[in-house]
């Protein structure tokens, strides 16, 4: 099988010019291989590593995301073509091996595994052209790689998550509850989320851990961006947190820290601007941006909110989501970031480190975050793209296939959150959603719910109080049974039981959105 804790047997270097003086080293130390980069006039883009290894018999590679996942993960035969972000598994069915880098490297790392061998790609760049080390030595990364025998795949990717994060911080109590974006979509006002938050409470009541409300965009002055201050809708919103606690929920909200037009065209040389005619955003590493970052999370703890959600910032900073990224965190060539010095993953883990710390007390789910960089300083994740309240093809989508192929990571790099279950009026059939509720609640992951409170009938609410005690306890273990085949696994095994979910049933994925509105199942045939 696979070994490449060893000595490359290549190395290439790419810069923006022809390579002058850019040295690049490697050492193993201990169960690590470092990667060190030194440049003073060239400026480095990209680092290729590559061990060969022929590889003969049937084998399947599983690898990770940039970031978010978008309902595309899965075990694949050999491809040189895919990249896979951060770390891959390979497997004979006997034997796993796990590849990958330590979490918080210095560059942005994905591997490439064919026949013939494997790669590691260090993407060094500032945002499009390469970084000026001026002289400086860079730890790239450091590279690990572990064979696993007579052991589940599944239990082979958590041991190795384990490996490549040795210091992983975790919420100081079970985090579960309520998020109004699938069925308020932006729209709600101060009246409508306290009834949220109360109808939360007393589902959740008697819990021995009170559950959260988070409030999702729509509280803000502008739609999906800045400045962040309340609008007319939510008045103070001290108040409102005042009220959540006497509700008896904990008082959680979402923002996007890159975006603010106001600030961006009173401002431009605050921003990043990735090609010519498209949208500029804020750019992290500028010490004016950073100011404006840290006084907006201390105002919104002054408020007294207990967890702060941040979002949209792999986007912001490079331009695209996940999902149209290959073996390069951004698309777009010769911009860079304020600060040229440093790498984009540099600047990226500086960015999380000032909310880290600007936080304080408060949780961290970070959204649209990149994973393997925020390990360590956020104590959730949101592993996947957005479910949905109103179609399940997209819940069973971004929902069971992200909770599945991340389980890995829960416990192990940070609490995994896989988005909400979504209810509003006549649209996911709850025998579906109720499905989703069960495995989320059941999976020692943070359950959040959707839900348009005057949907919950009895038998609903019966429901969800059963999830949210489970949730409040977050001691359960799940495995996907049938991941190496399917997708969406239906095959779980939970507290070591078997359980079998049917996440189709008569909602068959269809070829295209448009169907939905144009099409009705009577005339199908």
């Amino acid at each position: 099988m696979i070994d490449i804790l060893r000595t490359p047997d290549d190395i290439r270097i790419y810069c923006d010019r022809d390579n002058v003086d850019t040295v690049v080293t490697t050492e193993i130390v201990g169960r690590k291989m470092q990667v060190k980069v030194t440049a003073t006039e060239s400026k480095p883009k990209m680092i290729c590593l590559r061990w060969k290894c022929k590889i003969t018999e049937p084998t399947r590679v599983m690898g990770d995301r940039w970031e978010r996942s978008y309902g595309d993960m899965s075990w694949n035969s050999l491809n040189g073509e895919i990249f896979m972000p951060w770390y891959f598994l390979a497997s004979n069915g006997k034997t796993t091996v796990g590849c990958g880098v330590m979490v918080r490297p210095s560059s942005y790392v994905c591997f490439q595994c064919d026949a013939n061998g494997v790669s590691a790609w260090f993407d060094v760049r500032c945002g499009g052209v390469g970084v000026d080390l001026g002289g400086r030595e860079l730890l790239a990364g450091e590279i690990v790689c572990e064979k696993y025998e007579g052991i589940s795949e599944i239990d082979a990717a958590t041991k190795f998550c384990s490996v490549m994060c040795e210091d992983p911080i975790f919420p100081r109590e079970a985090v579960y509850g309520s998020n109004n974006w699938y069925y308020a979509y932006g729209k709600s006002s101060y009246e409508e989320i306290t009834e949220d938050a109360a109808v939360i409470a007393q589902l959740a009541k008697g819990n021995s851990t009170p559950p959260f409300m988070v409030i999702d965009d729509g509280w803000q002055k502008n739609p999906v961006e800045g400045p962040w201050i309340p609008n007319e809708r939510y008045g103070d919103m001290s108040g409102i947190t005042a009220e959540f606690k006497n509700i008896g929920v904990r008082p959680g909200i979402w923002f996007r820290p890159l975006h603010n037009t106001e600030l961006e065209t009173a401002h431009p040389d605050w921003c990043i601007c990735h090609k010519e005619g498209k949208k500029a955003y804020l750019d992290p590493s500028h010490p004016d941006v950073k100011e404006y970052i840290k006084k907006t999370i201390e105002d919104i703890k002054g408020w007294g909110f207990e967890l702060i959600k941040h979002d949209y910032s792999t986007f912001d900073m490079f331009g695209d989501y996940g999902n149209k990224l290959n073996g390069c965190i951004t698309n777009y060539k010769g911009w860079s970031f304020y600060d040229k010095t440093k790498t984009s993953a540099q600047i990226t883990l500086d960015f999380y480190k000032l909310i880290r710390e600007a936080a304080g007390e408060m949780y961290i789910i970070g959204c649209n975050t990149v994973s393997h960089l925020c390990a360590g300083l956020v104590e959730i994740n949101r592993i996947g793209n957005d479910t949905s309240g109103m179609q399940w093809n997209t819940t069973r989508a971004n929902g069971v296939n992200t909770l599945a192929f991340r389980m890995c990571q829960n416990n192990t790099f940070y609490k995994i959150d896989a988005d909400c279950v979504g209810l509003m009026e006549k649209n996911i059939d709850w025998r579906l959603n109720r499905q989703w509720l069960d495995l989320l609640a059941r999976s020692g992951s943070p359950l959040f719910v959707s839900m348009q409170p005057s949907q919950i009938t009895d038998a609903i609410a019966d429901d969800l109080k059963k999830a949210f005690e489970i949730s409040s306890r977050q001691t359960d273990v799940a495995k996907p049974m049938d991941w190496l085949y399917n997708n969406t696994p239906q095959l779980w095994e939970i507290n070591g039981e078997t359980v079998v979910y049917d996440f189709v049933m008569d909602d068959y994925p269809l070829p295209a959105k448009e169907i939905y509105a144009t099409l009705s199942p009577s005339l199908m045939f």
